[in-house]
C-alpha cells in the first residue's frame, strides 16, 4: 500500500457538476453525489486560479479519484448526508465548499496519482 493511499482516511461526500450546467433559473445543477476517501486539512493555500489570478483556498483536499472544479465537497459520509442534510442541494450542507481547482500529479513510476482539490 502506497503512501497516497494510506492518507485517505477521511471520508467526503462529492457531487459533480451537472451535465447542464444551470437550471432555468441560473440555479448550479449537479450530479448524483458519491462518496469518496479523502485526506481533508483546513488550510489557506494560495493557488493560481481561473485567468490567471492568485487565489487563496479554505481547505486542500487529497482525494481518491479525479473531481472536476465547480463541483462541491462536504467532509462527511454519503450515509451522514442522506439522514440528516440535503442531496439535492449540496451547498445547503453546512460546510459544504465549491471546488476551485484541481491538480493531478503522478509517481515517479506514474502508477498512481497524487489528487489534489482546491476550495
Amino acid at each position: 500500500m502506497s503512501i497516497i493511499t494510506r492518507m485517505l482516511k477521511q471520508k467526503c461526500t462529492y457531487w459533480p457538476p451537472g451535465s447542464v450546467p444551470f437550471d432555468d433559473y441560473g440555479q448550479p445543477q449537479y450530479g448524483t453525489a458519491v462518496q469518496l476517501s479523502c485526506r481533508w486539512e483546513d488550510v489557506a493555500e494560495e493557488f493560481i486560479g481561473p485567468g490567471d489570478t492568485t487565489e487563496i483556498s479554505r481547505s486542500v483536499v487529497y482525494v481518491e479519484s479525479d473531481v472536476e472544479p465547480g463541483g462541491v465537497l462536504l467532509l462527511s459520509t454519503l450515509a451522514a448526508v442522506t439522514a440528516s442534510g440535503d442531496l439535492t442541494v449540496p451547498k445547503n450542507n453546512a460546510g459544504a465548499w465549491e471546488i476551485r481547482k484541481f491538480d493531478k500529479l503522478p509517481n515517479l513510476k506514474a502508477t498512481e496519482f497524487l489528487r489534489t482539490a482546491y476550495l
